[in-house]
């Protein structure tokens, strides 16, 4: 169960769709810079550290589960 950096862009960029927020208005409220976002979003960028993943889950109300792609296990 590592970080697949594709599938949390996925799951990252479908979030931030689904509340209709831009890629500024996202790293705004979660206190890093557009290019992070972007670089986030990409796949192809740096990992976020679990401060901003965990802040990123708050403004998209998701869990860190659920970005990652993680199932849950009972």
């Amino acid at each position: 169960m590592g970080f697949n950096k594709e599938v949390f862009a996925a799951n990252l960029r479908a979030a931030r769709a689904a509340l209709d927020m831009s890629q500024e208005e996202l790293a705004k409220a979660v206190g890093v810079s557009k290019d992070a976002i972007v670089k986030y979003e990409s796949g192809e960028g740096y990992t976020p550290g679990a401060d901003k993943i965990i802040a990123i889950c708050h403004v998209v109300r998701k869990s860190p589960n659920e970005l990652m792609g993680w199932k849950e296990t009972a």
